[in-house]
């Protein structure tokens, strides 16, 4: 089993570590709204799956805390409509 997507707060990011490298989504918060500002990967985990299993973690929190999402990064917009999220959208 991988990491937790973990919900780095202080820096305004969505967090997952694999290995001794981070995947990340930058956010900001506007009320009930989550604005995905950015998703990046490091060079080597691209097309490993490392950003898709970011994304999952980021919609279980999404849906925890009752929030809708703004995908303004392209990446996050293209998963969000090709995993059917488009109950989580604004």
């Amino acid at each position: 089993m991988g990491q937790a997507v973990t919900d780095n707060r202080a820096m305004n990011r969505f967090e997952l570590a694999v290995g001794s490298q981070t995947v990340y989504a930058d956010y900001l918060r506007n009320g009930r709204t989550l604005v995905i500002s950015y998703v990046e990967a490091p060079p080597s985990l691209r097309g490993s799956g490392a950003a898709g299993r970011l994304m999952e973690g980021v919609m279980e929190a999404a849906r925890a805390e009752g929030l809708k999402i703004v995908p303004l990064c392209s990446y996050a917009a293209l998963w969000m409509r090709r995993n059917r999220q488009d109950e989580l959208l604004a």
